[in-house]
C-alpha cells in the first residue's frame, strides 16, 4: 500500500516548481562551457535564494526556528573554520572563489549551505517511516555523505574548494558524517512539526544537479 502524500498548498507547490526550475537552469548553465563563468558567479546568490525558499516554506516561523537557523549557521561555520585552519574535521582543503565573499577564509554562505543540507535531510527523515530517532539521524547522515560523494568532483572542477594533492581524503567523508550526526540530532531536539515536501524536493534536486554534472 502506497503512503498517502497530502496535496501541497499553492505556496508550497509554487516553491517546489521554482526549486526545480532554478536547479535545472543552473545545471544547464554549468554544463555549457560558454556559460560556466557566469553561473559560477551566481552560486552564492542561488544558495541564498534556496535558503529564502526553505524559510518561506517552513510552517510556523517563530523564534525557535530562527534560533535553529542561527545555531546551525554558527556551529557549522565554526566547524569549517576549524577544518580549514587545522585540517581537523575534513582534511587539508581551502575554498576557492565560487562560493563568494569570505570571512577568515570561510565563505559566508557556507553556514547557509549546511543549514539547507541539515534541514532538508531532517525533513526527509520526518517523511520516512523510521520511528527511532537514532536511526533517523544515522540514515540522514549517510544520505548527506552520499550527496557529498557527488559534490566533491564538481566542487573541485568549478572552484568551490580544493584538496591538497587533488585527492579527497576519507577523513572528509567521516567529517561530513560526524558533523551531520551532531546537527541532525540538534534538528531532532527542536521537534519541529512535520514539514511540507519543499525541503525534500530541494534535497532531491541536489542529487540530480551534482549527479548530472558528475556525468558530464
Amino acid at each position: 500500500m502506497k503512503p498517502h502524500i497530502p496535496s501541497q498548498t499553492p505556496k508550497q507547490a509554487k516553491l517546489i516548481r521554482l526549486i526545480i526550475i532554478f536547479n535545472l537552469v543552473g545545471m544547464l548553465g554549468f554544463a555549457i562551457p560558454a556559460l560556466q563563468h557566469v553561473f559560477m558567479l551566481l552560486v552564492p546568490w542561488h544558495l541564498l535564494l534556496m535558503g529564502i525558499f526553505i524559510i518561506i516554506s517552513h510552517e510556523r516561523f517563530d523564534e525557535r526556528f530562527l534560533f535553529f537557523f542561527i545555531l546551525t549557521y554558527t556551529l557549522t561555520f565554526f566547524a569549517e573554520w576549524v577544518g580549514v585552519h587545522t585540517n581537523f574535521f575534513f582534511g587539508n582543503y581551502h575554498y576557492g572563489h565560487t562560493m563568494g565573499q569570505k570571512l577568515w577564509d570561510i565563505p559566508l554562505v557556507i553556514g547557509i549551505t549546511w543549514f539547507l543540507l541539515i534541514y532538508c535531510a531532517g525533513v526527509l527523515m520526518q517523511w520516512s517511516r523510521i520511528k527511532n530517532m537514532f536511526f533517523r539521524v544515522i540514515i540522514g547522515s549517510v544520505t548527506l555523505v552520499l550527496l557529498d560523494l557527488l559534490i566533491e568532483p564538481v566542487a573541485m572542477r568549478f572552484d568551490y574548494w580544493h584538496w591538497s594533492g587533488g585527492i579527497v581524503p576519507m577523513k572528509n567523508y567521516l567529517g561530513w558524517f560526524m558533523v551531520s550526526i551532531v546537527m541532525l540530532f540538534v534538528f531532532e531536539l527542536f521537534k519541529f512539526k512535520k514539514q511540507s515536501l519543499v525541503a525534500v524536493v530541494l534535497l532531491g534536486m541536489q542529487f540530480v544537479f551534482f549527479g548530472a554534472l558528475c556525468l558530464i
